[in-house]
């Protein structure tokens, strides 16, 4: 199945993320572990993510969709979601993925457009916060 990245807003997301058919991957790297982060999101740091891509393969199964971001969603974002397009293409493993999405302007867009964040520390995030 041929699959292409698109673009999602804040309020997009904002709605996606009710279902529990969709993850959200943050690629940032260090910035995760002292900055607040999306309420439930997973982390796999952009500066491992190629090594890492197996981990997130087992952590999304279920998923229909994933949204990468990371601060600005310019470079690492983009970047990574590619990656795990190409490994999907590649892979002869059934996976359930039909959309795979970058965060327009990134976690900092989201936080300045006043959605919901989480300070927490759990990794992973289990999504509870406030």
């Amino acid at each position: 199945m041929a699959r292409s990245l698109s673009y999602v807003t804040s309020t997009q997301l904002l709605s996606l993320a009710r279902n529990p058919r969709v993850a959200i991957v943050d690629v940032r790297d260090e910035e995760r572990s002292y900055d607040p982060h999306i309420g439930g999101s997973l982390h796999f740091a952009s500066e491992t993510f190629s090594q890492k891509l197996p981990d997130l393969i087992q952590a999304v199964k279920g998923k229909d969709t994933l949204v990468f971001h990371c601060a600005l969603s310019q470079v690492r974002g983009p970047t990574c979601a590619r990656l795990f397009l190409d490994h999907l293409s590649e892979s002869k493993e059934d996976m359930d993925i039909k959309n795979v999405m970058v965060l327009e302007r990134g976690f900092n867009g989201w936080q300045h457009a006043g959605r919901p964040v989480c300070t927490c520390t759990d990794s992973p995030c289990k999504g509870t916060c406030s």
